[in-house]
């Protein structure tokens, strides 16, 4: 089985195909069609992408890639790259994905009625400033096929690039997910 990581909004950087690399993934779907944007914050790279790319346009790249994968594949999506992998696991069979790790995906909280055809595994973090996590816990906690887990750190707490980045839950997520996708491969 093979893993694609799905970007969130800085797209394909270094520090994602460095952990591409760690996870032994086959590749990663970002918005830019893997060109390093280089933004300069958070900000900068969520404006972006709203202006210039938006959800159904992401949406549709990681369908067209999904529907000329060989291989069938787990899904790691980071923020917008979740919110999607989410959005599409209720469409999605068990012949082209198996299963789907969701770190951080804040749209979700407007996707509430997605019953995944897949395992979904989401991580939310501690809080989140437009809404509140633990209500949104409490809404999917009957979804089937879905898992939560809320961790101590913030949104973002995997990307080198974000204000929120932490090492010590990079670190510990990393494991987690080495060991997680090597018994499901």
């Amino acid at each position: 089985m093979s893993i694609i990581l799905v970007s969130d909004v800085f797209g394909k950087t270094p520090a994602l195909v460095q952990l591409c690399e760690a996870l032994n993934a086959k590749l990663i779907v970002d918005p830019y069609d893997g060109q390093n944007m280089r933004f300069a914050n958070e900000a900068d790279a969520y404006a972006y992408f709203m202006a210039e790319i938006g959800l159904e346009v992401y949406l549709a790249k990681l369908k067209k890639t999904l529907e000329s994968s060989q291989t069938v594949s787990t899904l790691i999506g980071f923020s917008i790259g979740a919110s999607l992998v989410w959005k599409l696991s209720e469409t999605v069979g068990c012949d082209s994905v198996k299963r789907a790790i969701c770190f951080y995906g804040s749209q979700i909280r407007n996707l509430t009625e997605v019953v995944p055809q897949i395992d979904v595994e989401l991580i939310f973090p501690k809080s989140e400033p437009h809404f509140n996590v633990s209500e949104l816990l409490a809404s999917l906690t009957n979804t089937p096929k879905a898992t939560t887990t809320q961790v101590d750190y913030l949104h973002g707490f995997m990307n080198l690039y974000s204000d929120n980045f932490n090492k010590q839950a990079y670190d510990e997520q990393l494991e987690l997910l080495c060991r997680s996708t090597n018994e499901n491969s």
